[in-house]
């Protein structure tokens, strides 16, 4: 983003493809992508994951979608929130947004003392 190299502060996270469009956006036709997911249920997709870089500039980590396009070039972009639900092995930073604040925050808990979050009627 300001010209400097960037440092990985992470491991690459593999991508797969759960669903045929997926697969159809990576250049395989329709039918054999409906193939590979009836088949397989999940495809990794090869030279594609997702990676935290530091940037020294700004002094600020983000995640990237790393994309292999030539065997020495990459596409590098950052790494947009649908793509977590393609991810193996990482959480998604920004949470799972069906998990609710008090679930969310009694995870985070160290030590247990969760009466203080309940009203009891006396």
């Amino acid at each position: 983003m300001h010209g400097c190299h960037l440092n990985s502060v992470s491991q690459k996270y593999q991508l797969y493809a759960d669903r045929a469009g997926q697969l159809q956006q990576r250049g395989i036709n329709r039918l054999n992508a409906m193939m590979l997911i009836a088949t397989q249920t999940t495809v990794p997709l090869e030279g594609e994951w997702v990676e935290a870089f530091w940037c020294e500039q700004c002094q600020q980590t983000k995640w990237y979608h790393v994309r292999k396009v030539e065997e020495r070039t990459y596409k590098v972009t950052l790494a947009p929130q649908e793509i977590w639900q393609q991810v193996t092995g990482v959480i998604d930073p920004h949470g799972n947004p069906s998990v609710g604040e008090f679930t969310r925050r009694h995870a985070r808990l160290v030590s247990y003392n969760g009466l203080k979050d309940f009203q009891f009627v006396g």
